[in-house]
């Protein structure tokens, strides 16, 4: 059976400064370690490509974002001191959207809204 998509996806894409990528590394158990308990996550993982990261992590809705972002709020102000977001991309369904952006405004992401589709 198939039901309306409610799930938002975040992207950071993080730019590590020169001589942190092993600290930078060090620190993605902890993410994944403090993230693990959420109950609205639905994957999260990181992705490097040289001394870029990317976050993949999904969300069964935006309060799961939003209680994200609370829970792992430190974490990311430790992770900022040794690289600086790129970019930040938001997808999901508009409804969703519009719950993050006021929350999410000083992040300033990209809203990418889903035209179209279903979840299983």
């Amino acid at each position: 059976m198939l039901k309306q998509d409610k799930h938002c996806s975040i992207m950071p894409y993080f730019k590590i400064h020169d001589g942190k990528l092993d600290e930078f590394k060090a620190g993605v158990a902890a993410f994944v370690e403090k993230t693990r308990i959420e109950p609205a996550c639905l994957y999260y993982g990181f992705t490097f490509h040289g001394n870029r990261a990317l976050c993949r992590e999904g969300y069964a809705d935006a309060e799961g974002v939003l209680a994200h972002i609370d829970n792992i709020g430190e974490l990311l102000q430790q992770a900022l001191t040794i690289a600086e977001i790129e970019r930040l991309e938001i997808h999901g369904p508009k409804a969703e959207l519009d719950k993050l952006r006021e929350p999410l405004s000083e992040l300033s992401p990209e809203y990418f809204e889903l035209e179209d589709g279903f979840i299983r």
